[in-house]
């Protein structure tokens, strides 16, 4: 079996070594050795630069449309009781009046 963890980008588990690197051949990223050996969970941070955890309230800080409907999220916006995902848009959350919906961490601040 293989030691090649899964890439970091899609979770392919197909990467193979290329020398000092791991390389993807899916999505064609590229890591380090180095990297993939320290293993630390990422960090999630606002708009401002503040770590982000579960549970957290945070506030939207620009008007965000969301697809496939004519709704819109307003500045000021108050989102209760986070969850942190993985992927582009890391914040897993609920809305009153909208739903359920995924944000990235980049339009928000920590309240």
């Amino acid at each position: 079996m293989s030691d090649v963890p899964p890439c970091p980008e899609c979770k392919s588990p197909y990467g193979y070594d290329d020398g000092n690197m791991f390389v993807c051949p899916e999505c064609g990223h590229e890591w380090s050795k180095d990297a993939a050996t320290a293993g630390d969970d990422p960090v999630i941070k606002d708009a401002n630069g503040n770590v982000l955890s579960d549970g957290d309230t945070v506030t939207v800080i620009k008007d965000l449309k969301v697809k496939g409907t004519s709704l819109v999220v307003k500045v000021g916006t108050r989102v209760k009781n986070i969850r942190l995902v993985e992927g582009d848009h890391d914040i897993d959350c609920r809305i009153d009046g909208i739903g359920a919906m995924k944000l990235k961490s980049e339009f928000v601040k920590k309240a």
